[in-house]
């Protein structure tokens, strides 16, 4: 994924626009009723980016810039997700996101503090992943591959393998002939 350099040195109404959205409507849903219409509402006008039918976040969530998080069909967000989201998340149909995961879009440059570093983080297709997850920058997490527990994607994690640790390193491989289609 290709690196972008935000200066947070430098206004920028547009991003600070959307930090305020985000934080209001986020305040609103992590206190609402989950089962409540309203929920379902705020879930929809919370991620502008997309937003499928059948996907289901479950609060407490955390987001900085939500209109830059895009969401697939069929996806489920477990409680206490925090998503940096300075760059763009794409999480593809059937992703599974476990309890307490972290999506990283964004560093501080190591000399200039004020600068963010961004790459975008994409989930693909019927991935999941476990509790305690940590997925850094510019990672791509591939089709039907499974991130073990308290794991940190630190670079791409390929199609149809296991990885678990830290840095998470593969240690399985999956048959991909027997995910269903949908």
């Amino acid at each position: 994924m290709e690196e972008r350099r935000v200066d947070l040195r430098i206004p920028n109404p547009e991003r600070s626009k959307e930090g305020k959205r985000t934080t209001g409507i986020l305040h609103r849903f992590n206190a609402a009723d989950p089962l409540s219409v309203e929920y379902q509402e705020l879930m929809k006008e919370l991620f502008t980016g997309g937003f499928w039918e059948k996907s289901k976040v479950v609060a407490p969530f955390y987001a900085n810039l939500a209109a830059d998080i895009h969401i697939g069909k069929n996806v489920v967000i477990m409680p206490y997700c925090k998503c940096m989201s300075a760059g763009n998340i794409y999480i593809e149909d059937n992703v599974r996101i476990a309890l307490n995961t972290s999506i990283l879009t964004n560093n501080h440059d190591f000399y200039e503090r004020d600068v963010l570093t961004v790459k975008d983080v994409r989930i693909c297709k019927n991935a999941w992943n476990g509790a305690g997850v940590t997925i850094l920058p510019g990672v791509t997490i591939g089709e039907n591959a499974i991130v073990g527990a308290a794991s940190v994607a630190t670079k791409d994690v390929a199609p149809n393998t296991v990885v678990a640790g830290n840095p998470a390193k593969v240690i399985r491989e999956l048959d991909g002939e027997r995910f269903k289609e949908e």
